[in-house]
């Protein structure tokens, strides 16, 4: 596969073909292709987490002088999830270039987004290694920082669960109850499906990878689905 193409839509050309490769290779790929002398990319996965989140902590703090650590938590949250690196992984078409099973290459819907997400990461841990700090940074603020204005405006940073709890207690007055529906995946890679209740009347459910993100999206949805917003 020609990641060149990947590498001129992001602007950053890496010494270490290989190391790219890697991160988009899931761990399914090499399930059906033992032969291969590859690695998953669960580790540059890891590695990207940390450094998106403190380049993201460092841009807030210093954009957003006035706000109190709360807010620059949520904040922070919105910008770094599964949802916004998604996003972020299909513009730059990371599709085309998933190393994955025939199984999970068939399958467009939640857990695709997961696997994007998660490979966004990994490119960030690649570029990390193979061009340093300097390059991770600038890929993250030329890609993912630019969202924050988006989700600001939007309000998308705003506590779902609080909101939930005091349209439900002004409503109905009772206190939603958050239920885990189902979780899967290994230890280091858990996806979370969490259902919000209200009395026995499920509100809304939602997906994360953990049960805090499920609980937020569960919220969201509810507010959505009963006109709360």
């Amino acid at each position: 596969m020609d990641f060149s193409k990947f590498e001129e839509k992001t602007g950053v050309s890496f010494k270490d073909k290989a190391l790219l490769k890697q991160a988009f290779t899931h761990r399914s790929y090499l399930n059906e292709n033992r032969d291969l002398k590859l690695e998953h990319n669960e580790r540059l996965e890891f590695l990207g987490d940390a450094v998106l989140e403190l380049v993201i902590t460092d841009f807030l703090f210093n954009k957003l002088k006035s706000s109190s650590e709360g807010e620059l938590t949520a904040i922070r949250s919105a910008l770094v999830n599964a949802d916004t690196c998604a996003a972020v992984a299909e513009r730059l078409g990371a599709n085309e270039f998933l190393l994955l099973s025939k199984g999970e290459a068939k399958d467009m819907g939640r857990a695709r987004q997961f696997i994007l997400a998660n490979t966004l990461e990994a490119v960030i841990g690649a570029i990390y290694i193979d061009r340093g700090l300097e390059e991770a940074q600038k890929f993250i603020l030329d890609h993912i920082a630019p969202l924050a204005d988006n989700i600001i405006a939007d309000k998308k940073w705003i506590d779902a669960k609080s909101s939930l709890q005091e349209k439900a207690q002004e409503e109905v007055s009772i206190t939603p109850v958050y239920k885990t529906l189902r979780e899967s995946g290994p230890d280091h890679d858990k996806h979370f499906v969490v259902g919000v209740f209200v009395g026995e009347v499920k509100y809304g459910e939602g997906d994360g990878k953990s049960k805090q993100d499920a609980e937020q999206s569960a919220a969201r949805n509810a507010l959505e689905s009963k006109g709360w917003k």
